[in-house]
């Protein structure tokens, strides 16, 4: 097993905050959008360094939407930001209509997604926007893993033409893919080459993947592990690949089984290489108020149930 460390844990949501800072000095055509949540968005040095360029909304995100749609047909390209339950859950509608159907260039960028937002509680929790976005037509879904690899991706969506949904969190977590990367839109990133298993993990459950695969490797068991962090367009190839390799898989995420990541790898095994497939994520219910670690314990978004599905799949091959 590869061997990842990390000297510094960051929240996902001040990797948004550092790429939408770095795209403000860069691209003048950035636009910054928020319905009254400047400061959990982490847009406070855009803000300072480009006020002329930011649009404080309020608590009105249907209103936001249509502001964002409205910006990209004088060729700006705005970045619109809330938490993820109002930036999907509360303005599907708009998003359908007024960005996702008409091709607009609105990049949405939604925190505090999925259990560990906490304390805040099930009606904050979302955990079906994934699901949500990834079935409207011309837009693109991203889940980044960390918070380089989500500075990485904000800077990389503004450079994209269309609709992106871009999905990140509260909590503080490892640090540990590059500063430097580039980032590529629907190409998911290999962390680990095995032969046993595949494991398809997307969000915060990349570093339980991570920590997973080193418990295995103790076993025995060298896990071929993939971060699908754009859950569409998806990389199939790097799914058919893996699989090919292992015979068998685990998908994992922060987020509901039904319409998530799991979901989405299932229709491509389906259609193009039947294998036995188990999953990590959230089974048909809402979440509720806990610190973040609580919460991934209780649903069993953990390294130890990513082992414990890996047993169980390969038992199957």
């Amino acid at each position: 097993m590869k061997k990842y460390d990390y000297t510094d844990k960051k929240d996902t949501r001040s990797g948004f905050g550092a790429g939408i800072a770095e795209l403000g000095r860069s691209n003048p055509n950035v636009i910054a959008l928020t319905a009254d949540l400047a400061g959990s968005l982490k847009l406070e040095t855009f803000i300072k360094e480009y006020p002329e360029r930011f649009v404080q909304c309020g608590i009105a995100e249907a209103n936001m939407i249509g502001v964002s749609a409205g910006l990209t047909i004088g060729g700006k390209i705005p970045f619109a930001t809330t938490f993820a339950n109002f930036a999907t859950g509360r303005v599907y509608d708009q998003i359908r209509q007024s960005v996702a159907y008409s091709n607009k260039n609105v990049k949405i960028c939604a925190s505090h997604a999925g259990l560990t937002l906490g304390e805040d509680g099930a009606t904050h929790q979302i955990l079906e926007d994934l699901g949500m976005m990834k079935m409207l037509p011309n837009m693109t879904v991203i889940n980044p893993c960390d918070y380089n690899q989500t500075k990485a991706a904000t800077i990389a969506i503004a450079e994209y033409d269309g609709p992106v949904y871009l999905r990140f969190g509260r909590p503080v977590i490892p640090v540990f893919t590059p500063a430097d990367q580039k980032f590529e839109i629907g190409k998911a990133w290999h962390v680990n080459e095995g032969d046993a298993v595949s494991i398809f993990c997307t969000g915060h459950l990349v570093w339980e993947a991570i920590k997973a695969g080193e418990i295995l490797s103790e076993q025995g068991i060298e896990a071929d592990i993939v971060n699908i962090h754009t859950i569409k367009p998806l990389d199939e190839e790097a799914i058919l690949a893996s699989v090919r390799k292992t015979g068998c898989a685990v998908s994992a995420e922060e987020h509901m089984l039904n319409g998530g990541l799991g979901d989405s790898v299932a229709q491509v095994l389906a259609r193009h290489f039947p294998a036995p497939l188990e999953y990590v994520g959230v089974h048909d219910t809402f979440g509720e108020s806990g610190t973040p670690d609580q919460l991934m314990q209780k649903y069993g978004l953990t390294a130890d149930k990513i082992v414990e599905q890996v047993k169980k799949v390969m038992a199957r091959k």
